[in-house]
C-alpha cells in the first residue's frame, strides 16, 4: 500500500508540475495589448489640423490642452497602460476638434464684423452721394 500511496503522490506531483508549466508557458506568451494607433493617429491628425487653422491664435487653451492630452497618451503607451492611452488620446482628439471649432467661429464672427463695418461705410457713402444730389 507504500507502493501504490508513492505512485499516487508522484502522479499528482507531475500533474501538477505539467499544469504549472503549462501556466507559466501560456502567460509568457501572452502579449501586451497593442497600443491604441489609430487613436493617437487621429489626434495627432485633429491637432495638426487645429494648427493649420490658427488655433493657437483663436484657441490657444485648447489646443494646449489637446497636446497635454496627447503627451499624456503616449506616456500612458510606454508605461503599458493602453486603456488610459486610448482614453487620453480620444480626449486629445476632441480638445483639438473643439480648439478647431472655436478657431472657426472666431474667424466668422471677425469676417462678420468686417462685413458690417463695410456695409455702414457703404451707407455713409450713399448718405454723402444723396445729401450732394
Amino acid at each position: 500500500m507504500n507502493n501504490y500511496m508513492i505512485r499516487r503522490a508522484a502522479e499528482r506531483i507531475g500533474l501538477f508540475t505539467t499544469l504549472f508549466f503549462a501556466t507559466v508557458i501560456l502567460v509568457a506568451c501572452a502579449s501586451a495589448p497593442l497600443p491604441p494607433t489609430e487613436s493617437l493617429n487621429a489626434a495627432r491628425d485633429a491637432i495638426a489640423q487645429a494648427e493649420q487653422a490658427e488655433a493657437r491664435r483663436y484657441a490657444g487653451a485648447e489646443l494646449e490642452e489637446a497636446n497635454r492630452h496627447l503627451a499624456a497618451a503616449d506616456q500612458a503607451v510606454e508605461e503599458e497602460r493602453m486603456t488610459e492611452a486610448d482614453r487620453l488620446a480620444q480626449q486629445a482628439r476632441v480638445t483639438a476638434e473643439l480648439a478647431m471649432a472655436r478657431t472657426e467661429a472666431a474667424k466668422a464672427a471677425a469676417i462678420n464684423r468686417e462685413m458690417g463695418r463695410g456695409a455702414e461705410a457703404l451707407d455713409e457713402e450713399m448718405q454723402r452721394q444723396g445729401d450732394q444730389q
